[in-house]
């Protein structure tokens, strides 16, 4: 019986046969599985043997990458190795894989293939040193909903680097759901939308107070001061974000008219005419709602209006199966969103009644999410050497898989996004128009 580690830690004998039989069990599972893609392996060989140089490949750096996937076939393990381009996709990106179509149902793939055959090819990997690097170390999110908890899952995510944001958002520095009028509309165009958008729904009158709660770079509270004659305030607890807002408010000019707050949205004193909340309440957990939502009222003047836009996932048979965290959702709140949960629309409306608010209007964004993240995505592809620089190539790697991955969620209908209009319940007339007319105007 041949043995499979050396002093070094790596499989010396038998490295031809074990490559010859991962050649034969990729063969069997493309044409087992109908694969439309070809594979790219360490020693320059491909499968198939005459497959063409423009062929949409999935590239194998070595033969770790198979010993690693053996031992721990997780997301995480994929999620490493995409990383550090151990994995890669060679004439085309993830969405041009999402884009296959197996000949069998994907639960039922494994089972399609001749398991004899598995085995003796996958046993030969088993004891090969797995390589490295290993660059994504397990991090714990900050929890309970305190404000340094909240800064701190905060900062992780937007204090990446105002550079490399820049390199993929559009040009005001919207990091949030775009709004298309057209779906061939650009993603400066989007934006422009979505700002648009939300001031009408909002029905922003000059000398208003505008509050926006997690202002990210401070798009909405200038445009809404601009235009529509507010003052507006924007909280962040990021310091590249108000440090980026703070310069913006002073170059036009709106020093008077916008106030850029670095504080916990739970610390916010004043009385505000109109409140938002675009993409921040993902970060407050489902077990601070009740907190999040008593803040908004607290800071709501009579008949105010609060506009609660978030992405969402959809409601299960009951509240355990809605609980269970899929891998890829456990990476992202891992890797990218520290602290964050996603709500059913259904409980949302309910919290925000419960909180003492009056629903007006529900408007699903998720067709449009799916394309601003694809938007985004080609962008950082566009300029990856310029985010490699900025950010190195494990952050840009992981930035591309995760753009790419909510972009097809979001297609696909696993996740979803909404805009809810509520106002501070009270007793009469809301004050609002009879249609829905103004907003298109």
């Amino acid at each position: 019986m041949p043995t499979y580690v050396d002093h070094d830690g790596q499989t010396a004998m038998n490295a031809p046969d074990r490559l010859d039989g991962l050649k034969r069990l990729l063969a069997h599972a493309r044409e087992q599985l109908g694969l439309e893609l070809g594979f790219r392996l360490w020693d320059g060989s491909t499968v198939p043997n005459d497959l063409a140089p423009n062929a949409l490949a999935v590239r194998i750096a070595d033969e770790g990458v198979v010993a690693a996937l053996i031992r721990r076939p997780t997301a995480k393990t994929l999620a490493q190795l995409w990383t550090t381009a151990r994995i890669d996709l060679v004439n085309g990106s993830i969405f041009d894989l999402a884009r296959i179509r197996l000949r069998v149902r994907s639960k039922e793939a494994l089972k399609s293939l001749d398991k004899r055959l598995l085995w003796r090819t996958l046993r030969k990997f088993l004891f090969v040193a797995r390589g490295g690097p290993w660059p994504l170390a397990p991090r714990a999110a900050a929890s309970g909903g305190s404000a340094a908890a909240n800064r701190q899952n905060i900062v992780h995510h937007y204090d990446v680097s105002n550079a490399f944001y820049a390199l993929w958002l559009d040009r005001e520095m919207i990091y949030s759901c775009g709004y298309c009028t057209d779906w061939s509309d650009d993603i400066d165009r989007m934006q422009q939308n979505k700002l648009e958008i939300i001031c009408r729904k909002l029905r922003l009158k000059p000398g208003e107070r505008l509050l926006d709660i997690g202002c990210g770079w401070g798009a909405l509270v200038c445009h809404a001061a601009q235009h529509y004659g507010v003052s507006a305030y924007g909280v962040t607890l990021s310091d590249e974000q108000a440090a980026y807002a703070r310069a913006k408010v002073a170059r036009l000019g709106l020093g008077d008219r916008v106030t850029i707050l670095l504080e916990d949205y739970a610390s916010v004193d004043g009385a505000f005419d109109k409140i938002a909340s675009i993409g921040m309440y993902e970060h407050v957990g489902l077990a601070h709602t009740k907190r999040y939502l008593a803040a908004i009222q607290r800071l709501l003047t009579p008949g105010g209006l609060y506009l609660h836009h978030a992405i969402t996932r959809p409601a299960k048979r009951d509240e355990r199966a809605f609980r269970r965290r899929r891998p890829e959702a456990a990476l992202i709140a891992n890797y990218i969103f520290p602290g964050s949960e996603l709500d059913h629309i259904g409980r949302t409306v309910a919290s925000l009644e419960r909180g003492g608010f009056e629903v007006h209007d529900v408007e699903s964004w998720r067709e449009h999410y799916a394309r601003t993240c694809r938007h985004w995505h080609d962008r950082l592809l566009a300029n990856y050497a310029a985010a490699i620089a900025e950010v190195g190539e494990v952050t840009t790697r992981m930035w591309l898989a995760y753009l790419a991955g909510v972009s097809i969620s979001f297609e696909r209908n696993g996740i979803g996004i909404y805009q809810t209009l509520v106002s501070k319940r009270r007793r009469g007339v809301s004050g609002l128009p009879p249609t829905r007319a103004d907003l298109y105007r």
